[in-house]
C-alpha cells in the first residue's frame, strides 16, 4: 500500500505527534508499505525510507517558537505525483486542511486523526468567542473523512458529543525499552534539582504553553522547601514561566531528547502534569515506564491512563490543596515503591507493537469505508468539491 501523511509537525521536532507517527512509520516500512509524509519543511527529507516533502513554513506572531504550513496548492501536485492509495491527515488545522480539501477533490481514501484539543485551548488566549466556530471548524473537516481517529476514549465520546462520524480511538504506546528505571543516574539528578539532589524531585516534560497550566505547580514550592522542580520543554510561554519560577527551586533544562530525556525522567522522583487539556499526554506512559509514580489533574484522558493509589495519585483540578496532599503522599516510602513498580508493570502493557499495527489496521478499514461511501449519493456529491 502507498500512504500519504499530511500532517501539521514532524521532525526534527519533538512532541507527541511526532512520536506516534515515527513510530507507526517505522512499523509501516518494515511491512514494505511506501510512506510519503507531507509536512512543514523543516529540512528533513527521509525517514526510515519514507519520503518527506516539505512545504513552505510560516511564524505564527502569537506562536514564534514552531513553524506552521499553511493551506497550499503544493499539496494537490504532491498528492497527483505520488497517487497515493490512501491519504492520513494528522491533526487538519492548516495544510492538513488543503490534505482534506484535496484528498477529497481527488477521491482518494481519507483517514484523519485528532490530537489537540485546539478548542479547549482557545480558553487560555482568551478567544473563547470562537470556540464554537472552531468546533464547526474541525468537524467539518473531519467529517469528510472515511475514517476518523482520536487517541482516547474521552476525547471519543467529546468527539461523538460534537456530531463527528465514526471516530476510533487509536491506543497509546511507549518505547518500553527506551524509557526504563535503569536510566537513572546521579549527574542528571544533580543537574535537574539544581545541585539539591536530596529533595524530593519533581519533573515537568512538555510544550511550556498557557493551555499546560504549569503555573499551578508553583505553590508546592512555596509550601515545601526541600522540593525541587524540573520542567523540560520549550514553548511560547517559557520566558513568563521563568518570572514566574524566579523565586523556587526550578530548574528549566530547555528541550531534551534520547538518552538525556529518558535520563530526566529515570533520575525524578515523579511527574507533576496539571494540564486538563490533553487529548492523552503521551509523556504520562514515558515517565511510567521510566518507573515514575505520576501526580495528575483529574481528566478524563489522565484518569484513562493513571489509576490513583495504583500507579500515580490524582489530585482535582484547579485545588491547590488536592496536590498538595497528593505530593505529600510520597513520603509514604512503602506507597511510593507500590506506585513506582505498578507504574513500570502497566507502561510494559503498551509498547508501540500494538498502536503501531493497529494503523494499519484502520487503513484497510478506511479503504472498506471508502469503497461503501463510493456507492453511495451522499458520497457522490461529496466529491464533487470544486476548488
Amino acid at each position: 500500500m502507498k500512504i500519504a501523511i499530511i500532517t501539521e509537525t514532524f521532525l526534527p521536532s519533538t512532541d507527541g505527534v511526532v512520536t506516534r507517527l515515527k513510530e507507526a512509520i517505522k512499523y509501516l516500512r518494515k511491512q514494505d508499505h511506501d510512506v510519503i509524509v507531507i509536512a512543514p519543511d523543516l529540512g528533513v527529507t527521509e525517514y526510515e525510507g519514507a519520503i518527506v516533502e516539505g512545504v513552505k513554513t510560516t511564524t505564527m506572531p502569537f506562536y514564534r517558537s514552531k513553524k506552521f504550513s499553511m493551506p497550499q496548492k503544493k499539496v494537490k501536485k504532491l498528492l497527483q505525483k505520488h497517487n497515493p492509495d490512501l491519504v492520513h491527515v494528522v491533526n487538519p488545522a492548516f495544510v492538513g486542511a488543503a490534505g482534506v480539501y484535496y484528498a477529497s477533490k481527488l477521491n482518494f481514501p481519507l483517514l484523519a486523526s485528532y490530537h489537540t484539543h485546539v478548542p479547549k485551548y482557545l480558553n487560555y488566549y482568551r478567544l473563547y468567542p470562537f470556540v464554537p466556530a472552531v468546533w464547526w471548524y474541525f468537524r467539518k473537516l473531519h467529517n469528510f473523512a472515511d475514517l476518523n481517529l482520536c487517541t482516547s476514549k474521552a476525547i471519543q465520546g467529546e468527539l461523538f458529543e460534537k456530531n463527528f462520524h465514526n471516530v476510533h480511538v487509536w491506543d497509546r504506546g511507549v518505547a518500553i525499552d527506551h524509557y526504563h528505571p535503569h536510566h537513572k543516574n546521579e549527574a542528571m539528578r544533580e543537574r535537574l534539582s539544581g545541585g539539591e539532589p536530596g529533595n524530593k524531585l519533581l519533573v515537568f516534560v512538555g510544550r511550556l504553553a498557557p493551555e499546560k497550566e504549569i503555573e499551578k505547580i508553583k505553590p508546592l514550592l512555596e509550601k515545601r522547601d526541600d522540593l525541587s522542580l524540573a520542567i523540560v520543554g520549550d514553548g511560547p510561554n517559557k520566558e513568563a514561566l521563568e518570572n514566574t519560577f524566579a523565586d523556587t527551586k526550578t530548574i528549566f533544562t530547555g528541550l531534551l531528547h534520547g538518552d538525556e530525556l529518558a535520563q530526566a525522567f529515570a533520575s525524578s522522583d515523579a511527574l507533576i502534569f496539571p494540564s486538563v487539556t490533553e487529548t492523552l499526554g503521551l509523556v504520562i506512559l514515558e515517565s511510567m515506564a521510566s518507573g515514575l509514580p505520576v501526580i495528575a489533574a483529574k481528566s478524563g484522558p489522565t484518569m484513562e491512563q493513571v489509576e490513583d493509589g495504583r500507579t500515580g495519585l490524582l489530585f482535582e483540578n484547579e485545588n491547590t490543596d488536592s496536590m498538595i496532599e497528593a505530593v505529600d503522599r510520597l513520603e509514604d516510602e512503602q506507597l511510593y515503591q507500590h506506585l513506582s513498580k505498578n507504574a513500570r508493570e502497566e507502561a510494559e502493557k503498551h509498547s508501540w507493537q500494538k498502536p503501531a499495527k493497529q494503523i494499519l489496521d484502520y487503513y484497510h478499514q478506511t479503504l472498506e469505508v471508502y469503497q461503501q461511501n463510493q456507492a453511495k449519493t451522499t458520497k457522490k456529491s461529496k466529491i464533487k468539491v470544486t476548488e
